[in-house]
């Protein structure tokens, strides 16, 4: 039977380790898929601290990317929760900090008064109540306003709680009733109703009246049988500790013992809520040292102090340390009691926690009678000194309250004379609107009529850049006429004068026949060197025709490079048949680099531009790309620019296609289609 319980644990571990690694095989997706799931894993009990805090700034760096709405606060607030989850309250308060400036950005009153409670949540936990309330007491005023009960309810609660524990039992009290009136309205029960319920249990045991903690403990607990709370929570667990509590004030140690126990038992507790496993522990133990029930003890009490200790809960290590203390006291061992309590007190003093120091200063006078009256002198003299800070700080609290109202009343005040400054100011300022839309009306009339003006410019550039064109060819024919000339009267009419002479050859003697051979020979030597000037010549006009687009495009990129300081880089494929290219479609080539570039220059704000001419099957590639600021393509209107390459392409019968998103620069790509066979045709005419 052992053995098989052994291979079913076996089983449970392989599947949940498969588990986790499908998990995170499934995080490795796009980020917007992936956001879940790093979510889920920063919040897995079952992964390491690191592994969980790996995941959390996964999600984070996913979130902190998307534009501030409704939803990216939602997932900063998660972000949030799992790091307070994992007890890392400093980047809880950074998380809390951003959310509640998006939200004011935003001005969104819900997500505000959440990230004041966050905020107070974490000055709360850090031992800074007036900061804490503060906050709360913002929360509170932002859910007034916006009639948000649930949340008003909550933040009531969380005022209750901080009171508490600064010692302001009557504020927290009636601060309790106002969260409790609240939820009592509302249909649904809550986790709310059973932490009002828990905290007048505390609020009554800490005054002495047990019957009344005992009656709203049990409540919170009649509470927990709704199904609307989740179990992971360990609230039960709670109660069952904080009843075993009073039962130890009212030293009935046997009932307290079994409170703790069952709460010990309770399922999944130590995975779930490992702060609230040791707690009980710890209890559980004095509980039995109380009864003088030795069993398992002192190893239950150190593994409650080795567990606090792993987890960094400073306080709750202190009242660990004090029981040791009693426990070996008891025992006689002396040394290792006074040990306990002075490791109790050193860390109270560090922490500077007043309830802390009491409780270690109590328990070293004790164990250390030689001492104990200057532990006695100092316990009531640090007594007097907690007392007095409790009713300042209540005073306090009533202060921030007030300083608070007041200022909303002042700026009521403002507000009125305000209102009466934008009625004087409503009627200038209209009249101001007035002369400005007329003048930029004017404006904008004159910026209509230099656009005119350039766009004849640009029609009287185009003009000549054909004409020039059209010059070209012609120079271009009369090259090839004048060598078709050359060669019909020079070149063949020579070589058919030798030939006729080579065959007179056969009608004379050998002798003489030698003589003019040579003489033959020779000539035809010289109308070789004519033909190979001829064909020199030729192509050095065909070069010339083919770069002088390249040329003029020289010209263009000189001008840019002078002009701007954008880097500009130039491509040119070596395979390009210029000479296929028709004028037309250089001359719309041209004109689309030129606005291309001009557009660069305007808008794009790039270090480096770079224009690539490339050669495809059958196609001339044109593309330009810079490093800038880019802009979105879907959502973008095309301005004058893109429309006159747009109109080019079309009458190029060609393609175009942009690639721009902001801060990724843009790529404009033309494909030219180039007929060859019917380019060769027609050059051959």
């Amino acid at each position: 039977m052992k053995k098989t319980s052994q291979i079913l644990l076996v089983l449970l571990l392989i599947l949940l380790g498969c588990n986790k690694k499908n998990h995170i095989e499934k995080a490795g997706n796009s980020p917007e898929d992936s956001l879940p799931t790093y979510l889920s894993l920063a919040n897995d009990i079952n992964l390491t601290y690191d592994l969980k805090q790996k995941y959390n700034r996964k999600a984070f760096n996913i979130i902190i990317e998307k534009n501030n709405d409704s939803l990216n606060r939602v997932n900063l607030f998660k972000v949030a929760n799992r790091y307070y989850n994992m007890n890392d309250l400093k980047s809880y308060r950074e998380i809390s900090k951003l959310v509640l400036e998006r939200s004011i950005s935003a001005k969104d009153s819900v997500s505000m008064g959440k990230a004041y409670t966050y905020l107070g949540d974490y000055y709360s936990y850090e031992s800074i109540p007036d900061s804490a309330f503060l906050n709360f007491f913002r929360a509170q005023k932002i859910y007034l306003r916006i009639n948000d009960q649930y949340n008003l309810a909550q933040t009531f609660l969380s005022k209750a709680s901080l009171q508490y524990n600064e010692g302001d039992f009557f504020e927290s009290e009636i601060a309790v009733f106002k969260a409790l009136s609240i939820l009592k309205k509302q249909k649904k029960v809550s986790d709310l109703l059973y932490e009002c319920y828990n905290l007048l249990g505390i609020l009554y045991n800490d005054r002495e009246e047990y019957d009344k903690s005992l009656e709203y403990h049990k409540k919170a607990i009649e509470v927990l049988k709704s199904k609307d709370i989740p179990s992971e929570l360990q609230l039960e667990a709670t109660s069952l500790n904080n009843i075993g509590f009073v039962y130890i004030n009212l030293n009935d140690y046997e009932q307290a013992k079994q409170y703790f126990q069952k709460g010990l038992n309770q399922k999944n507790l130590f995975q779930e809520k490992n702060v609230l496993y040791a707690m009980l522990l710890d209890n559980l133990a004095y509980s039995k040292f109380k009864l003088q029930d030795f069993k398992g003890l002192p190893d239950q009490f150190e593994r409650a102090l080795k567990i606090r200790d792993s987890l960094d809960l400073k306080s709750a290590s202190i009242l660990s340390r004090i029981h040791l203390s009693e426990f070996y006291a008891f025992k006689k061992d002396t040394f290792r009691a006074i040990q306990f309590s002075k490791q109790a007190l050193s860390l109270a003093r560090n922490l500077n926690i007043g309830k802390n120091t009491l409780e270690a200063l109590k328990q070293i006078a004790i164990v250390d009678p030689k001492n104990a009256s200057v532990y006695s002198k100092e316990y009531f003299r640090l007594n007097e000194k907690m007392l007095k800070s409790e009713r300042k700080m209540g005073e306090k609290f009533s202060r921030i309250e007030y300083e608070t109202n007041e200022i909303k009343d002042q700026n009521s005040n403002l507000e009125e004379k305000n209102r009466t400054l934008v009625y004087v100011f409503s009627i200038c300022t209209l009249l101001g609107l007035f002369f400005y839309v007329y003048k930029t009306q004017q404006a904008k009339n004159r910026e209509l009529l230099f656009k005119q003006q350039q766009q004849v410019a640009n029609e009287d550039i185009y003009n000549l850049m054909i004409s020039q064109q059209n010059e070209i060819e012609l120079t271009r024919i009369k090259e090839k006429k004048k060598v078709a000339q050359e060669l019909h009267d020079g070149v063949l009419g020579r070589m058919f004068g030798v030939r006729i002479s080579l065959d007179s050859l056969d009608k004379i003697d050998e002798a003489q026949a030698l003589a003019k051979r040579k003489k033959y020979l020779t000539e035809l030597k010289h109308i070789e060197e004519d033909i190979r000037e001829i064909s020199h010549d030729l192509n050095r006009e065909k070069s010339e025709l083919i770069n002088n687009f390249v040329a003029i495009l020289m010209k263009l990129f000189e001008n840019q490079r002078n002009t701007y300081n954008s880097k500009l880089i130039t491509t040119f494929d070596s395979h390009i048949k210029w000479d296929l290219v028709s004028n037309a479609v250089k001359i719309n080539l041209y004109r689309m680099i030129q606005e291309a570039l001009q557009n660069c220059n305007k808008y794009a704000d790039a270090d480096t531009i770079t224009v690539e001419f490339k050669s495809e099957i059958n196609y001339l590639v044109l593309s330009i790309a810079d490093d800038g600021v880019g802009f979105n393509a879907k959502k973008t209107k095309n301005g004058i620019g893109l429309h006159n390459i747009q109109y080019r392409v079309a009458e190029c019968k060609g393609t175009v296609t942009i690639k721009s998103a902001k801060g990724e620069g843009t790529l404009l790509t033309i494909k030219v289609p180039i007929d060859q066979k019917i380019n060769l045709q027609n050059n051959d005419i």
